[in-house]
This record gives C-alpha cells, structure tokens and sequence, in this order.
C-alpha cells in the first residue's frame, strides 16, 4: 500500500502492509492533525493506592496554602507541585470491617463495614467509568497491582482479577498474535458468548421455581453475566485490531520478589505506554505491600508491614521514610514521564486526572480516617495543600463525583457522597 505522508493528517490506524503482512505505525507527528480533526485528546483516569499509607507528618504541611517543598515527601514530588493537589480531612464513613486492612476493599467503592456480616460491596469508581467507555479502546481498564488484590470490584460487587506481570501486561496491549492466533481468539469469544446466552436462558428458567431470596442471587448472577457477554463482545471486536507498536522493548519481570519500587517503576512504564497508545484510558493500581524487608533500600533492615505498625518508635519511623521516600520517587517519575507525552500542545498528564493515596490514614493503628489525598494533573489548578476538617471528615466520595463528571459521566451522587463537589478541586 502507498502511502502518502504529505496528506493533511494521518490515521493511527495507518499500516505499512507488503506480501500479506502488515505493521502497526507508532503516534507520529503526521497523525496528530487528523487526530485532532476527529475527536478531542481523550480523558484519563488513574487510581493509585498504597495499601500501608503514609506517614502524615511526613507528607502535611504545617498549614493549608500554596505547595513547598516543605516536608519530606513533598520534597521528593518538589518538580510537581504545580501539578498536584494534596488534600486532607477525607475518608469513606463507616470504615470499620473484618480486619485493619479492610477498608482497602473500599477505597473506590465507599462501601460501609467492610468484610463485616451481610456486606456486599459495590461497583468502584473505575468500572463505572469503564462501562462508560464501553469500545473506546481496546482495554476498556487495566486493574493493576504490585501485590495483592486490585482495586476494581463489579456492579455485583466481585472483585475484578489484578494483573501483576508487567511482561505479560506488556505482551497483552502490544504484541500481535499469528492470523491463525487471532482467529483461534475470536473462536473462543464467540463460544463463550453462546455459552453464556445458554447458561441465561437455563438461568431465567429456573427463577420461576425460586423464592425472593434466591431470586436476587440470580438478579446478581444475571448482571454479571450480561458485564461478561459485553466484555467478550468488546473484546471480539478488538482481537482483528491491529495492536500499537512501541519503541520499548519487551519488559523482563522483576525476579526479587522482595524489590517492590523496581516493581512499581516497570509497571508506572507500562501504564504510560498503555495511556499514550490509547489502549485504554481507566487505570487501577495497588502499590502492594510486604511482610518482608523490601530490598535495594540503603537503611532498611525490617519487614516493611512491621516498620508501617512503628508505634512512634523513631527508628521504625526512620526506616518507613526511606521506603515511602522510595515511592514518592517512583512516582515523580512517573508524573515526569507523563508531562513528557505531548498531545495537542498539551502534556498526557494534563489530560490524565491521578488519584494518588491510601485507604489508611495512620497505618500504625489502622485508623482510615483523615486519609492522605492526592490529585494530579487532569486540568485542574494545581499547587495547593486543602484541608478539610480532621474531626469531622468530608466524605471522600465527593471527590470522586467530579472526577466521573470530567469522564463524561452524568451522575449526581457516588456512594456515600453528600455533595457533587468538593472544595478545593478546581478546572483552570
């Protein structure tokens, strides 16, 4: 096929194609033109939660107001500040579940009593944004994790599988099967979906000999199924796609089990990859936790879950600081990696909103109230230290209203929400 690089705007669907054989371009300069004559540059979302939290004293400015470099941790995000938001004074009510750690089941969901008798949780803000979407990309999320379970739960309130390779992740947004390949992929896609459809029928059958109790069960199990068919149609649809093509070559998994920021800097490359490419545009990630001694850390010589429990004792505290001081860094050069991509004379992390935080407020007594809250890029205005009230929280749903309304969902309330703003989170 001719190609004519002097036309006023390139396709990225463009392929090179000789003998049968044909190769996806790369974002070039030449496509932004008829990129921008399509559509405008795609909204992101991405959700980022350590499950240990951070330690607040290290993290908060004395005082709300324009962002310093003033602690520890906003030093480390010092090239940023100008493109983030630091909250205070927000939390999810009714916290309290089955174990310290609970609440991370919630942290997208606002689900109260969590792991608690008759809990069921509810549909995170990610999926509802995905189900949004629907066939935009060919991913409609990614849900992510450096250990762990992901952050991402249905509309029946199962919690979605999270991938942990970055190799295999890589493999699965970039690299092209065989014809043969593809057509053995379809196959399958299409027999499930005659599967399911058969199972409904069975399904719907069967609820007229149920009672109420059951009958909800089944409500549930319908949902699910109907998720699934949409999901296997989406993805028959994308498997005769051509896949991008990448300057990056394929990623090798951490082998040090034990090196969790060598973790979460493959897995930051593989996110941004996925973004830049359009493969999808709703991202979950669980930076993931260890009983264990994280490794290549100068200074840390105790398991990182023990050193988070530190009870006030300086060393302890002096060691979680090199780890969490450790992730910060991990993620400025992901926000630096983002500003980067240039789309439409704008940087990708301008138009990727980030949440960034913890379910737990002070990790050492399990407390997820007054949790540490940060919001990056998105075309916000940026660079201040917002707090709200630390006795009495804002709900932390009222920031996730506006962040679905910048995805084009039109809802009034998420959750447990109160209000479809929140103070402090403002477009330029």
């Amino acid at each position: 096929m001719q190609i004519n690089f002097r036309q006023r705007g390139m396709s990225r669907r463009t392929l090179l194609r000789s003998a049968g054989v044909s190769l996806a371009l790369p974002m070039l300069s030449a496509m932004q033109p008829a990129f921008a004559a399509a559509a405008e540059t795609p909204k992101r979302f991405i959700a980022i939660c350590a499950g240990l939290g951070f330690h607040g004293p290290f993290l908060f400015p004395d005082q709300p107001g324009p962002l310093q470099p003033s602690t520890p941790y906003l030093n480390r995000l010092r090239d940023h500040l100008d493109q983030i938001t630091l909250f205070s004074g927000l939390s999810h009510p009714n916290q309290n579940g089955n174990n310290g750690h609970a609440s991370g089941m919630t942290w997208l969901t606002s689900a109260q009593r969590p792991g608690l008798a008759g809990f069921k949780n509810t549909i995170s803000l990610d999926q509802q944004m995905a189900a949004k979407l629907a066939v935009a990309t060919r991913f409609p999320y990614l849900a992510l994790t450096a250990t762990g379970p992901s952050l991402s739960w249905t509309s029946s309130g199962v919690n979605i599988p999270a991938a942990s390779s970055p190799a295999k992740l890589f493999k699965k947004l970039f690299i092209a099967g065989t014809e043969d390949q593809i057509q053995q992929q379809v196959g399958q896609l299409q027999r499930g979906q005659s599967i399911l459809d058969t199972v409904s029928g069975q399904a719907k059958r069967l609820n007229q000999t149920l009672g109420p109790a059951d009958r909800d069960k089944l409500d549930q199990y319908y949902s699910s199924v109907r998720e699934l068919e949409d999901r296997l149609l989406q993805s028959e649809q994308w498997a005769r796609k051509p896949k991008p093509a990448v300057d990056y070559q394929p990623p090798t998994d951490v082998r040090d089990k034990q090196d969790i920021i060598a973790k979460q800097r493959l897995m930051y490359d593989m996110v941004q990859l996925a973004l830049q490419t359009d493969s999808t545009r709703v991202v979950t990630y669980t930076l993931g936790s260890m009983n264990a001694v994280p490794s290549n850390i100068v200074g840390v010589k105790t398991d990182w879950h023990n050193l988070s429990h530190h009870g006030k004792d300086e060393e302890k505290i002096d060691e979680l600081r090199l780890v969490e001081q450790a992730e910060f860094d991990a993620f400025a050069t992901f926000l630096a990696e983002l500003k980067a991509v240039q789309e439409q004379g704008r940087s990708l992390l301008d138009h990727t909103a980030i949440l960034f935080g913890s379910n737990l407020g002070n990790a050492s007594s399990h407390d997820w109230r007054n949790l540490p809250i940060i919001v990056a890029g998105g075309g916000y205005r940026h660079g201040r230290y917002v707090a709200h009230d630390q006795a009495k929280n804002t709900p932390l749903a009222n920031l996730f209203v506006p962040l679905a309304h910048r995805m084009g969902l039109e809802i009034d309330r998420f959750g447990s929400s109160t209000q479809s703003s929140l103070r402090g989170l403002e477009h330029l």
